[in-house]
């Protein structure tokens, strides 16, 4: 085996006008440069590739790095930097991260092979963009500090405890049909405005960065010209609603809708 291999990161148009210089510049995975690999004669494909160390993709250290969320991080950071600047300029179809080839004619045997659906799944991507969608649930009694037992007012200790946690009950409660009020809403604005759905599990335990409890995680892929009004929709979708946040990330490249056989690229804002 080579000491390198080649790393893919997405399928573009190739004739796109200023492709070739907007990555003059972009560092990918492993700190290495980034460039295109056309199908070949006659065709409209190109694959963004760059060369990796083989000794960390090659399967038996990639299933070991898999395990590192460290190295996972540092490439998915990478892996998505490219991804963006990229879509920047054109339609881009992700790959799933670290999909590697042992060299650029591989590469071009994949695009050749597959040439079809990835020109199915561009003419389908095009003029679009994704949006983030999530819901939190906050409800009030959670967020007000901890049970005091000794404000019993009268009642006993106990009675005042077990007051208290009835309360944060009530309101947890409230707070998850308000949650579910939010998530008919922005189906409801789905529906109406994006032209694709998709849902991803909600985040619990490290990928739960944000405070609250994240009941909904989805993505729409959107027009581009109707994407700013579906924004300002989604953000009101809580209005009048106690204890649930909307929260709207993006646009991003259409990863969620990218999905093709042997890929599965991950939204920029879900773990590896």
């Amino acid at each position: 085996m080579s000491d390198a291999v080649a790393y893919a990161y997405a399928v573009v148009r190739h004739d796109v006008e200023g492709l070739d210089e907007a990555l003059a510049d972009v560092v990918g995975v492993a700190g290495r440069p980034v460039h295109l690999v056309p199908q070949g004669p006659g065709s409209g494909l190109a694959a963004v590739v760059s060369t990796v160390p083989a000794q960390d993709f090659q399967e038996s250290a990639l299933r070991r790095h898999l395990e590192d969320l460290d190295w996972l991080e540092t490439v998915a950071r990478a892996h998505h930097t490219v991804i963006e600047r990229l879509s920047a300029h054109t339609t881009v179809l992700p790959l799933r991260l670290a999909t590697v080839y042992l060299d650029e004619d591989r590469v071009r045997g994949a695009l050749r092979e597959d040439s079809e659906m990835f020109t199915r799944a561009l003419d389908r991507l095009t003029g679009h963009i994704e949006w983030g969608v999530k819901i939190y649930v906050e409800p009030r009694a959670e967020t007000a500090g901890p049970v005091d037992p000794a404000a019993d007012d009268g009642l006993g200790v106990g009675r005042a405890y077990l007051r208290a946690r009835r309360a944060q009950r009530h309101s947890r409660d409230e707070a998850h049909r308000a949650a579910h009020q939010a998530a008919e809403r922005v189906e409801e604005i789905g529906e109406a405005v994006a032209v694709g759905h998709a849902r991803h599990r909600v985040q619990q335990g490290q990928l739960a960065s944000e405070p609250g409890e994240n009941v909904v995680n989805d993505a729409y892929l959107v027009a581009r010209e109707n994407a700013e009004a579906f924004r300002a929709e989604i953000l009101r979708a809580a209005e009048g609603l106690s204890g649930v946040r909307v929260d709207v990330t993006g646009p991003w490249a259409p990863y969620s809708f990218a999905t093709l056989p042997g890929t599965e690229p991950r939204a920029p804002d879900q773990a590896p």
